[in-house]
Protein backbone atom coordinates (compact mmCIF):
# COMPACT_ATOMS: atom_id res chain seq x y z
CA UNK A 1 0.00 0.00 0.00
CA UNK A 2 1.70 3.13 -1.28
CA UNK A 3 1.78 6.20 1.36
CA UNK A 4 -0.76 9.27 0.21
CA UNK A 5 1.03 12.15 -0.99
CA UNK A 6 0.46 15.54 1.45
CA UNK A 7 0.64 18.75 0.05
CA UNK A 8 1.02 22.05 1.56
CA UNK A 9 -1.65 24.53 0.69
CA UNK A 10 -2.40 28.38 0.39
CA UNK A 11 -5.79 29.24 1.55
CA UNK A 12 -6.80 32.21 -0.23
CA UNK A 13 -9.62 34.61 0.74
CA UNK A 14 -11.55 36.44 -1.80
CA UNK A 15 -15.40 37.53 -2.83
CA UNK A 16 -17.25 37.38 -5.09
CA UNK A 17 -19.81 40.09 -5.55
CA UNK A 18 -22.63 40.79 -8.12
CA UNK A 19 -25.94 43.57 -8.35
CA UNK A 20 -28.64 42.24 -6.64
CA UNK A 21 -31.84 42.19 -9.09
CA UNK A 22 -34.74 40.68 -7.08
CA UNK A 23 -37.59 42.67 -6.32
CA UNK A 24 -37.14 41.06 -2.23
CA UNK A 25 -34.23 42.77 -1.19
CA UNK A 26 -31.92 41.71 1.58
CA UNK A 27 -30.96 44.09 3.83
CA UNK A 28 -27.02 43.97 5.45
CA UNK A 29 -26.55 47.44 6.03
CA UNK A 30 -23.62 48.90 3.09
CA UNK A 31 -24.01 48.56 -0.36
CA UNK A 32 -27.34 47.10 -0.47
CA UNK A 33 -27.89 46.64 -3.75
CA UNK A 34 -24.66 44.19 -4.27
CA UNK A 35 -24.75 40.76 -2.71
CA UNK A 36 -21.06 39.96 -1.64
CA UNK A 37 -19.97 36.11 -1.13
CA UNK A 38 -17.05 35.46 0.99
CA UNK A 39 -15.33 32.82 -0.22
CA UNK A 40 -11.86 30.96 0.28
CA UNK A 41 -9.86 29.25 -2.53
CA UNK A 42 -7.72 26.31 -0.81
CA UNK A 43 -4.95 25.98 -3.32
CA UNK A 44 -2.01 22.78 -3.22
CA UNK A 45 1.12 24.49 -3.85
CA UNK A 46 3.43 22.40 -6.96
CA UNK A 47 0.17 20.73 -8.06
CA UNK A 48 -1.68 23.15 -10.28
CA UNK A 49 -4.87 20.82 -11.99
CA UNK A 50 -7.92 22.06 -14.25
CA UNK A 51 -10.35 20.43 -11.75
CA UNK A 52 -11.73 22.74 -8.80
CA UNK A 53 -14.07 21.17 -6.36
CA UNK A 54 -16.98 23.87 -5.16
CA UNK A 55 -18.59 23.79 -1.54
CA UNK A 56 -21.90 26.08 -0.31
CA UNK A 57 -23.98 25.14 2.15
CA UNK A 58 -27.12 27.43 2.46
CA UNK A 59 -25.77 28.95 5.64
CA UNK A 60 -22.44 28.33 4.85
CA UNK A 61 -19.63 28.30 8.11
CA UNK A 62 -17.77 24.98 6.81
CA UNK A 63 -14.31 26.78 5.07
CA UNK A 64 -12.37 25.48 8.11
CA UNK A 65 -14.12 22.08 8.38
CA UNK A 66 -11.72 18.81 8.55
CA UNK A 67 -13.02 17.72 5.14
CA UNK A 68 -12.40 21.38 3.12
CA UNK A 69 -8.51 20.75 4.95
CA UNK A 70 -8.08 17.27 4.15
CA UNK A 71 -9.16 17.28 0.41
CA UNK A 72 -6.89 20.04 0.09
CA UNK A 73 -3.45 18.43 1.51
CA UNK A 74 -4.79 15.39 -1.03
CA UNK A 75 -3.86 17.74 -3.59
CA UNK A 76 -7.07 18.69 -4.76
CA UNK A 77 -8.11 22.47 -5.48
CA UNK A 78 -11.28 23.55 -3.14
CA UNK A 79 -13.64 26.49 -3.17
CA UNK A 80 -15.50 27.03 -0.52
CA UNK A 81 -17.94 29.57 -0.98
CA UNK A 82 -20.31 31.31 1.54
CA UNK A 83 -23.86 32.29 0.21
CA UNK A 84 -25.21 35.63 0.99
CA UNK A 85 -27.09 34.02 3.88
CA UNK A 86 -24.03 33.05 5.77
CA UNK A 87 -24.90 32.31 9.86
CA UNK A 88 -28.61 33.41 9.28
CA UNK A 89 -31.21 31.69 7.38
CA UNK A 90 -34.32 33.55 8.75
CA UNK A 91 -34.86 35.45 5.14
CA UNK A 92 -33.05 32.36 3.11
CA UNK A 93 -34.35 31.61 0.04
CA UNK A 94 -32.88 28.54 -1.53
CA UNK A 95 -33.38 30.20 -5.07
CA UNK A 96 -31.05 32.99 -4.33
CA UNK A 97 -28.72 30.39 -3.04
CA UNK A 98 -28.92 28.86 -6.01
CA UNK A 99 -27.97 32.34 -7.58
CA UNK A 100 -25.10 32.87 -5.65
CA UNK A 101 -23.72 29.06 -6.37
CA UNK A 102 -23.98 30.08 -9.75
CA UNK A 103 -21.89 33.16 -9.75
CA UNK A 104 -19.63 30.88 -7.28
CA UNK A 105 -19.04 28.56 -10.57
CA UNK A 106 -19.28 31.43 -13.13
CA UNK A 107 -16.15 33.22 -11.22
CA UNK A 108 -14.27 30.04 -10.85
CA UNK A 109 -14.45 29.35 -14.62
CA UNK A 110 -13.81 32.65 -15.93
CA UNK A 111 -11.47 34.33 -13.37
CA UNK A 112 -9.66 31.43 -11.88
CA UNK A 113 -9.60 29.26 -15.11
CA UNK A 114 -10.77 26.19 -14.08
CA UNK A 115 -11.82 24.11 -16.42
CA UNK A 116 -14.09 21.84 -15.05
CA UNK A 117 -16.10 22.17 -11.97
CA UNK A 118 -17.13 19.01 -9.69
CA UNK A 119 -20.01 20.31 -6.87
CA UNK A 120 -19.02 19.24 -3.26
CA UNK A 121 -22.15 18.91 -1.36
CA UNK A 122 -21.64 18.61 2.54
CA UNK A 123 -24.82 18.07 4.67
CA UNK A 124 -27.18 20.86 4.03
CA UNK A 125 -24.78 21.27 1.01
CA UNK A 126 -26.18 18.33 -1.04
CA UNK A 127 -29.88 18.93 -1.38
CA UNK A 128 -28.74 22.59 -2.57
CA UNK A 129 -26.14 21.10 -5.16
CA UNK A 130 -28.26 18.36 -6.59
CA UNK A 131 -31.16 21.58 -7.22
CA UNK A 132 -28.82 23.54 -8.56
CA UNK A 133 -27.64 21.15 -10.90
CA UNK A 134 -31.14 20.14 -11.84
CA UNK A 135 -31.64 24.10 -12.68
CA UNK A 136 -28.64 24.29 -14.47
CA UNK A 137 -28.97 21.68 -16.83
CA UNK A 138 -32.81 22.47 -17.90
CA UNK A 139 -33.82 25.62 -15.78
CA UNK A 140 -37.47 25.46 -15.37
CA UNK A 141 -37.88 27.56 -11.47
CA UNK A 142 -38.86 31.34 -12.30
CA UNK A 143 -39.73 32.15 -9.35
CA UNK A 144 -39.44 31.21 -5.47
CA UNK A 145 -42.73 29.67 -3.96
CA UNK A 146 -43.83 33.14 -2.68
CA UNK A 147 -43.53 34.34 -6.27
CA UNK A 148 -40.87 36.13 -5.71
CA UNK A 149 -37.29 35.85 -7.50
CA UNK A 150 -35.05 35.09 -9.03
CA UNK A 151 -35.94 33.43 -11.88
CA UNK A 152 -33.56 30.35 -12.30
CA UNK A 153 -34.19 30.45 -16.17
CA UNK A 154 -32.59 33.94 -16.91
CA UNK A 155 -29.38 33.31 -14.84
CA UNK A 156 -27.21 31.52 -17.02
CA UNK A 157 -26.51 28.57 -14.58
CA UNK A 158 -23.27 26.61 -15.74
CA UNK A 159 -24.02 22.76 -15.04
CA UNK A 160 -21.13 21.02 -13.24
CA UNK A 161 -19.07 18.01 -14.60
CA UNK A 162 -20.17 15.76 -11.38
CA UNK A 163 -21.28 15.83 -8.04
CA UNK A 164 -19.78 14.69 -4.31
CA UNK A 165 -22.54 14.33 -1.35
CA UNK A 166 -20.64 14.19 1.50
CA UNK A 167 -22.79 13.23 4.83
CA UNK A 168 -25.95 15.27 3.18
CA UNK A 169 -29.67 15.25 3.83
CA UNK A 170 -32.70 15.01 1.49
CA UNK A 171 -33.05 18.96 1.54
CA UNK A 172 -33.78 21.17 4.49
CA UNK A 173 -37.90 21.06 4.39
CA UNK A 174 -37.51 17.32 4.48
CA UNK A 175 -35.22 17.19 7.22
CA UNK A 176 -37.14 19.82 9.55
CA UNK A 177 -40.42 18.02 8.99
CA UNK A 178 -38.64 14.53 10.41
CA UNK A 179 -37.29 17.24 13.48
CA UNK A 180 -40.58 18.84 13.81
CA UNK A 181 -42.10 18.00 17.32
CA UNK A 182 -45.30 16.69 16.64
CA UNK A 183 -46.86 17.12 19.98
CA UNK A 184 -47.00 20.90 19.79
CA UNK A 185 -50.66 22.08 19.05
CA UNK A 186 -50.41 25.80 19.07
CA UNK A 187 -47.82 27.73 17.60
CA UNK A 188 -48.47 30.87 19.85
CA UNK A 189 -48.27 28.33 22.96
CA UNK A 190 -45.63 25.56 22.60
CA UNK A 191 -46.96 24.17 25.81
CA UNK A 192 -50.05 22.99 24.38
CA UNK A 193 -48.98 19.40 23.66
CA UNK A 194 -50.55 16.16 22.80
CA UNK A 195 -48.69 13.84 25.67
CA UNK A 196 -49.03 11.17 23.79
CA UNK A 197 -47.03 12.36 21.48
CA UNK A 198 -44.24 14.56 23.72
CA UNK A 199 -41.41 12.38 23.29
CA UNK A 200 -39.46 14.26 26.15
CA UNK A 201 -42.55 13.75 28.69
CA UNK A 202 -41.77 10.75 30.99
CA UNK A 203 -45.50 9.77 31.09
CA UNK A 204 -45.87 9.21 27.68
CA UNK A 205 -46.80 5.72 27.40
CA UNK A 206 -44.71 5.74 24.24
CA UNK A 207 -41.04 4.60 25.07
CA UNK A 208 -38.26 3.73 23.17
CA UNK A 209 -37.84 1.11 21.21
CA UNK A 210 -40.92 2.90 19.52
CA UNK A 211 -43.93 0.82 17.45
CA UNK A 212 -44.48 1.14 13.90
CA UNK A 213 -47.81 2.47 14.74
CA UNK A 214 -46.47 5.22 16.86
CA UNK A 215 -43.96 6.16 14.49
CA UNK A 216 -46.47 6.10 11.73
CA UNK A 217 -48.93 8.34 13.72
CA UNK A 218 -45.68 10.54 14.88
CA UNK A 219 -44.64 11.07 11.26
CA UNK A 220 -48.27 11.89 10.11
CA UNK A 221 -48.16 14.48 12.83
CA UNK A 222 -44.91 16.10 11.86
CA UNK A 223 -46.25 16.49 7.98
CA UNK A 224 -49.68 17.97 9.75
CA UNK A 225 -47.89 20.55 11.62
CA UNK A 226 -45.46 21.15 8.73
CA UNK A 227 -48.95 22.14 6.67
CA UNK A 228 -50.81 23.95 9.62
CA UNK A 229 -47.57 26.59 9.66
CA UNK A 230 -47.68 26.66 6.11
CA UNK A 231 -51.12 27.63 5.86
CA UNK A 232 -50.79 30.29 8.35
CA UNK A 233 -47.72 31.47 6.80
CA UNK A 234 -49.82 32.18 3.22
CA UNK A 235 -53.12 33.48 5.01
CA UNK A 236 -50.22 35.90 6.60
CA UNK A 237 -48.45 36.68 3.48
CA UNK A 238 -51.69 37.47 1.45
CA UNK A 239 -53.09 39.72 4.12
CA UNK A 240 -49.91 41.96 4.12
CA UNK A 241 -50.10 41.93 0.33
CA UNK A 242 -54.15 43.27 0.37
CA UNK A 243 -53.33 45.69 3.56
CA UNK A 244 -52.74 48.76 1.00
CA UNK A 245 -50.03 50.32 2.80
CA UNK A 246 -47.11 51.34 1.06
CA UNK A 247 -44.66 48.57 0.29
CA UNK A 248 -47.09 45.82 0.72
CA UNK A 249 -46.16 43.48 -2.26
CA UNK A 250 -42.71 43.34 -0.33
CA UNK A 251 -43.96 43.56 2.91
CA UNK A 252 -42.53 40.82 5.24
CA UNK A 253 -43.27 39.47 9.12
CA UNK A 254 -41.02 37.45 11.39
CA UNK A 255 -42.39 34.40 13.85
CA UNK A 256 -40.68 31.92 15.77
CA UNK A 257 -41.17 27.68 15.46
CA UNK A 258 -40.56 26.53 18.87
CA UNK A 259 -39.89 22.72 18.84
CA UNK A 260 -37.77 21.74 16.03
CA UNK A 261 -35.50 18.62 17.27
CA UNK A 262 -38.06 15.79 18.46
CA UNK A 263 -36.92 13.25 16.27
CA UNK A 264 -37.75 9.06 17.49
CA UNK A 265 -34.41 8.34 15.93
CA UNK A 266 -32.60 10.43 18.51
CA UNK A 267 -34.23 8.77 20.98
CA UNK A 268 -34.33 5.49 19.66
CA UNK A 269 -31.72 3.73 17.87
CA UNK A 270 -33.33 1.19 16.08
CA UNK A 271 -35.37 3.65 13.87
CA UNK A 272 -33.00 4.14 10.85
CA UNK A 273 -30.48 2.47 12.81
CA UNK A 274 -26.56 3.37 12.72
CA UNK A 275 -23.24 3.77 15.31
CA UNK A 276 -24.51 7.37 16.48
CA UNK A 277 -24.99 7.38 20.66
CA UNK A 278 -28.72 7.28 21.44
CA UNK A 279 -29.75 10.26 23.28
CA UNK A 280 -27.58 12.49 21.13
CA UNK A 281 -27.93 14.71 18.11
CA UNK A 282 -25.59 16.74 15.82
CA UNK A 283 -25.96 20.23 18.58
CA UNK A 284 -25.83 17.89 21.94
CA UNK A 285 -28.95 17.06 23.84
CA UNK A 286 -31.85 16.77 21.78
CA UNK A 287 -34.49 17.53 24.71
CA UNK A 288 -32.26 21.11 25.23
CA UNK A 289 -32.07 21.61 21.52
CA UNK A 290 -36.01 21.13 20.71
CA UNK A 291 -36.47 24.84 22.27
CA UNK A 292 -33.22 26.53 22.44
CA UNK A 293 -32.31 29.30 20.35
CA UNK A 294 -29.95 27.34 18.09
CA UNK A 295 -32.58 24.99 16.72
CA UNK A 296 -33.26 24.16 13.30
CA UNK A 297 -35.67 27.03 11.45
CA UNK A 298 -36.31 28.87 15.29
CA UNK A 299 -36.45 32.30 13.57
CA UNK A 300 -38.36 32.46 10.22
CA UNK A 301 -40.62 34.82 8.01
CA UNK A 302 -42.52 34.32 5.34
CA UNK A 303 -40.98 33.45 2.30
CA UNK A 304 -38.13 32.03 3.74
CA UNK A 305 -40.20 29.35 5.86
CA UNK A 306 -42.19 28.62 1.91
CA UNK A 307 -38.96 28.63 -0.17
CA UNK A 308 -36.77 26.51 2.63
CA UNK A 309 -38.99 24.62 5.13
CA UNK A 310 -42.54 24.09 3.71
CA UNK A 311 -43.42 20.46 3.23
CA UNK A 312 -45.21 20.84 0.25
CA UNK A 313 -43.82 23.91 -1.33
CA UNK A 314 -40.12 24.35 -1.54
CA UNK A 315 -38.22 23.11 -4.20
CA UNK A 316 -34.62 22.39 -3.13
CA UNK A 317 -35.60 19.11 -2.60
CA UNK A 318 -32.85 16.58 -3.83
CA UNK A 319 -35.13 13.71 -4.02
CA UNK A 320 -37.31 15.36 -6.55
CA UNK A 321 -34.61 16.81 -8.39
CA UNK A 322 -31.97 13.63 -8.50
CA UNK A 323 -33.94 11.86 -11.21
CA UNK A 324 -32.66 14.87 -13.90
CA UNK A 325 -29.42 14.85 -12.96
CA UNK A 326 -26.95 13.97 -16.09
CA UNK A 327 -23.60 13.71 -14.49
CA UNK A 328 -21.66 11.02 -12.73
CA UNK A 329 -22.28 11.73 -8.68
CA UNK A 330 -20.37 9.71 -5.58
CA UNK A 331 -22.34 9.98 -2.48
CA UNK A 332 -20.96 9.27 0.72
CA UNK A 333 -22.79 8.34 4.19
CA UNK A 334 -21.13 8.82 7.36
CA UNK A 335 -22.53 5.47 9.82
CA UNK A 336 -21.84 6.90 13.13
CA UNK A 337 -23.39 10.37 11.87
CA UNK A 338 -26.07 12.11 14.50
CA UNK A 339 -27.70 14.55 11.68
CA UNK A 340 -27.31 12.30 8.46
CA UNK A 341 -28.45 9.02 8.87
CA UNK A 342 -28.60 6.05 6.42
CA UNK A 343 -31.85 6.45 5.19
CA UNK A 344 -30.84 10.13 3.70
CA UNK A 345 -28.11 8.93 1.94
CA UNK A 346 -29.90 6.11 0.72
CA UNK A 347 -32.62 8.11 -0.79
CA UNK A 348 -29.91 10.44 -2.14
CA UNK A 349 -28.61 7.32 -3.98
CA UNK A 350 -31.68 5.69 -5.10
CA UNK A 351 -32.68 9.48 -7.04
CA UNK A 352 -30.10 10.30 -8.65
CA UNK A 353 -30.54 9.73 -12.58
CA UNK A 354 -27.45 9.43 -13.97
CA UNK A 355 -26.18 5.82 -14.69
CA UNK A 356 -22.68 6.69 -13.27
CA UNK A 357 -23.44 6.55 -9.73
CA UNK A 358 -21.51 4.75 -6.76
CA UNK A 359 -22.54 4.71 -3.09
CA UNK A 360 -19.76 4.41 -0.17
CA UNK A 361 -20.91 4.20 3.79
CA UNK A 362 -17.52 4.95 6.61
CA UNK A 363 -18.45 3.21 9.37
CA UNK A 364 -17.79 5.25 12.48
CA UNK A 365 -17.65 8.07 10.83
CA UNK A 366 -19.60 11.01 12.74
CA UNK A 367 -21.19 14.07 10.53
CA UNK A 368 -18.32 16.68 10.86
CA UNK A 369 -15.20 13.64 11.08
CA UNK A 370 -14.12 15.86 14.49
CA UNK A 371 -12.43 14.09 17.40
CA UNK A 372 -9.04 12.57 17.89
CA UNK A 373 -10.27 9.13 16.78
CA UNK A 374 -12.08 10.42 13.55
CA UNK A 375 -8.17 10.49 11.69
CA UNK A 376 -9.16 7.15 10.17
CA UNK A 377 -12.50 7.60 9.04
CA UNK A 378 -11.84 11.00 7.36
CA UNK A 379 -8.44 9.64 6.00
CA UNK A 380 -10.81 6.84 4.47
CA UNK A 381 -13.60 9.81 3.41
CA UNK A 382 -10.76 11.43 1.27
CA UNK A 383 -9.41 8.53 -0.07
CA UNK A 384 -12.83 7.53 -1.85
CA UNK A 385 -13.25 11.15 -2.95
CA UNK A 386 -9.17 10.64 -4.56
CA UNK A 387 -10.37 7.42 -6.79
CA UNK A 388 -13.34 8.84 -7.57
CA UNK A 389 -12.30 11.54 -8.96
CA UNK A 390 -9.24 9.95 -10.49
CA UNK A 391 -10.83 7.61 -12.14
CA UNK A 392 -13.73 10.51 -13.69
CA UNK A 393 -11.09 12.42 -15.02
CA UNK A 394 -11.69 15.54 -12.25
CA UNK A 395 -7.49 15.35 -10.72
CA UNK A 396 -5.76 16.47 -13.85
CA UNK A 397 -2.59 18.40 -13.28
CA UNK A 398 -2.04 21.29 -15.81
CA UNK A 399 1.10 23.00 -17.24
Amino acid sequence: MTTAVRYEYDRIPYLVAYQNTSAVRDVYGGVAELVVLESHLLRPRDKPSDTVLVFMHPIGGGAYLPMMNALAKAGHHVIYCNSRFRGTDSALLMEKVVEDLGEAIKDAKNRLGYEKVVLAGWSGGGSLSVFYQQQAQHPTVTASPSGDGPDLTKLGLIPADGIMLLAAHISRHGTLTEWLDASILDEADPTDRDPELDLYNPDNPHQPPYTAEFLERYRAAQIARNRRITAWVKDKLAELRSSGRPGADVAEFAFVVHGTMADPRWLDPTVDPNDRAPGTCYLGDPEVVNMSPVGLARFCTLRSWLSQWSYDDANGDAVKAGPDIAVPTLVIGNLADDACTPSHTRRLFEAIGHPDKEMHEIPGANHYYSGPDQRETLREAVGICTDWLHRHGFSSEVG
